[in-house]
């Protein structure tokens, strides 16, 4: 007999995404009997509020899962390894935030807007995976342009926050920006001789998140190293969109760290099959669910980080004809990478989850 309600647990509840994730369980109204918050042994006893009442925040165990119906688990790769197919073993469907099944051809890869028939498939494991973050507001952009003119190549260059990489990079920025902040001379008779020479002893700081300094700088490095020469988040868009989308297109990306706290921009050139035009191509993603087109720049209208924050939708905009091929458009994608890009991705998946399936 099909439930009114399921018990939820979240794990990783400390974390930014694992709050953002309660916050939207609330916002959505999902229809929860039970909230059991996990994470390790050193947020145990803090609370998190969810509809007017303090939840405490338990202790990751191997008996958590006993009577829970679903985990949204976003706790780091080695955590979702050893814990997610003990959940998936006392009934519970996981959906996992990590990279760590993202691959495995029995784990569903989802995109609610762009692949939801792919959850039927989640009885194989139990589990189902959430793509990364700049994977996910590419395709729910690349899905409806694929449908009407059938994409053949992407080059993608994604701009992407400091919170991709958690609370203790946002830290790290925040306190570089305030160091060199405080150490620039305003007081020269040349501002931008005051800034050189101020800046001059900070071209090596001290760092423990990146290999670099992140303030005041971008970094072509995000995840490790490949033998290709790609980082290992740039291959995770292409397999990511083969797996989700279609594996016949072509994909090419070069991500970067840059100094902002929240949202992920990217710079997406597609090529089709078939001509599709900027007007035609407005038209195909404002009808598009999940999309909202800002694309007045004449106005200055155009996706921005700030409009992005705590926006469902994936902004889009900067629509153009690429007039060095056939049949290209040049798009700038905006999305909150902690929203869309993990917790109401999880969520979304959820509920197709509750109505279709459990």
């Amino acid at each position: 007999m099909k439930k009114d309600r399921y018990s939820v647990a979240v794990v990783g509840a400390t974390g930014a995404v694992g709050n953002m994730m309660v916050r939207v369980l609330e916002r959505r109204n999902f229809p929860v009997s039970e909230l059991v918050l996990l994470a390790s042994g050193r947020s145990e006893g803090k609370t998190l509020i969810f509809r007017g009442k303090d939840y405490p925040v338990k202790e990751l165990t191997e008996s958590s899962f006993r009577g829970i119906d679903i985990g949204l688990f976003s706790a780091g790769g080695s955590v979702s390894a050893r814990f997610a197919p003990i959940a998936a073993e006392c009934g519970c469907v996981v959906i996992d935030n990590t990279a760590h099944f993202r691959m495995d051809p029995e784990v569903p890869l989802v995109v609610p807007e762009v692949n939801p028939e792919a959850i039927v498939g989640y009885p194989r494991r139990n589990i189902i995976a959430n793509p990364n973050c700049s994977t996910i507001q590419m395709v729910v952009v690349l899905k409806p342009l694929h449908d009407a003119a059938k994409i053949k190549r992407v080059v993608v260059s994604t701009y992407q926050s400091v919170s991709g990489t958690g609370k203790d990079a946002i830290e790290e920025m925040l306190n570089q920006s305030r160091e060199m902040s405080t150490a620039i001379n305003w007081t020269k008779s040349d501002p931008l001789f005051a800034l050189s020479g101020a800046l001059e002893p900070y071209k090596s700081m001290d760092t423990n998140v990146y290999p670099h300094r992140v303030a005041f700088e971008c970094l072509p490095h995000i995840d490790v190293f490949l033998e290709n020469g790609y980082t290992k988040e740039e291959m995770k868009m292409v397999w990511e969109t083969d797996k989700i989308l279609d594996p016949a297109i072509k994909l090419t990306a070069t991500t970067v760290r840059v100094p902002t706290f929240f949202g992920h921009s990217e710079s997406v050139n597609v090529e089709t099959e078939l001509p599709l035009a900027p007007a035609e191509a407005r038209l195909v993603l404002q009808k598009a669910p999940g999309i909202k087109v800002l694309d007045d720049p004449l106005r200055n209208i155009y996706p921005l980080t700030a409009l992005a924050a705590g926006e469902d939708a994936t902004l889009v905009g900067r629509i153009r004809a690429d007039e060095s091929v056939p049949n290209g458009l040049n798009l700038w994608i905006v999305s909150d990478n902690i929203l869309k890009g993990a917790a109401l991705n999880a969520v979304q998946i959820a509920e197709i989850l509750i109505q279709k399936y459990l």
